[in-house]
């Protein structure tokens, strides 16, 4: 027979655990979100989720995917305001209407933006052309255009040169989305500079497009990416930034003593484009 104490003592501990289960039940209710909230936050697609990125690129490939090779959709000019509806692998951004921009090339806008773009209906002041018509311009005059060209197109020109496997084709599609240089003109500069990429300053220094360091010798850098980036950023910043934005123009200053540097890069523009235009890529 069990005492009283006994008794007394289950009890207490048996009213301990009904008021602690009771206490655990409602912080679990006070601490879950309703469904209603719920089922909102995981509506990435909803205005209430939506933000407004606005372009830093003088012209910005809308891609199909997010990365670099693949199929560009529209170009959009820099300061157009995009409404992203979430985030992908590799810091791109995924449109609301469609299709990704790189965020790299995009900042946060002030001002929340009104609704989504639908099926990427941009106005006709935000793009410069569809992606066929960017394939048919060459920039046999002014180099600030989209070249429409994607790794896998470049790095066939590329083929059976010292140019191939060194990775220079994010790089050259790099600096045309943040600086708007056509990606045909990079790369015709860099191959007659660099004869294709066998030259002594190529091989000993990365340096493709024999920049010099001002001091009577050449800059050297530690992949030949690099010297891509730095000639984006050359010719942005001492080119085209001072009214040199054409290809005449550039010839005068980036190689006075020939007189035939302007035609040199114009006539490989050519032949690149027709090894293209004979192929399957």
């Amino acid at each position: 027979m069990l005492r009283s104490d006994t008794l007394k003592c289950y009890a207490l501990a048996r009213y301990a655990t009904i008021i602690l289960s009771s206490l655990l039940f409602l912080l679990f209710a006070w601490a879950r979100p309703s469904d209603a909230e719920a089922t909102n936050s995981a509506k990435p697609g909803t205005s209430s989720s939506l933000q407004a990125y606005v372009t830093t690129a003088g012209k910005l490939n809308v891609r199909e995917f997010p990365n670099s090779k693949a199929k560009i959709l529209k170009v959009v000019n820099k300061g157009t305001v995009l409404s992203v509806q979430a985030t992908a692998a590799g810091g791109w951004l995924k449109l609301a209407g469609g299709g990704y921009i790189n965020g790299k090339y995009a900042k946060l806008a002030k001002k929340k933006p009104d609704a989504p773009v639908k099926a990427l209906s941009y106005s006709k002041s935000n793009f410069s052309a569809s992606a066929a018509a960017i394939k048919a311009t060459l920039p046999l005059s002014g180099v600030e255009s989209v070249s429409g060209l994607t790794e896998e197109e470049i790095g066939f020109i590329f083929e059976d040169t010292d140019l191939q496997g060194h990775g220079l084709e994010e790089a050259i599609l790099g600096i045309e989305d943040e600086y708007g240089i056509n990606a045909y003109f990079t790369i015709a500069v860099m191959k007659l500079e660099s004869g294709n990429g066998e030259s002594r300053l190529a091989g000993s220094k990365n340096n493709l497009f024999g920049m010099s360091n001002g001091k009577g010798g050449y800059l050297r850098f530690k992949t030949k990416a690099d010297s891509v980036r730095k000639f984006g950023e050359l010719i942005s910043e001492n080119y085209i930034g001072e009214g040199y934005d054409t290809i005449e123009k550039i010839s005068g200053k980036y190689c006075p003593p020939n007189k035939e540097w302007s035609s040199l890069v114009k006539n490989i523009i050519k032949r690149d484009r027709k090894l293209l235009e004979g192929a399957s890529v």
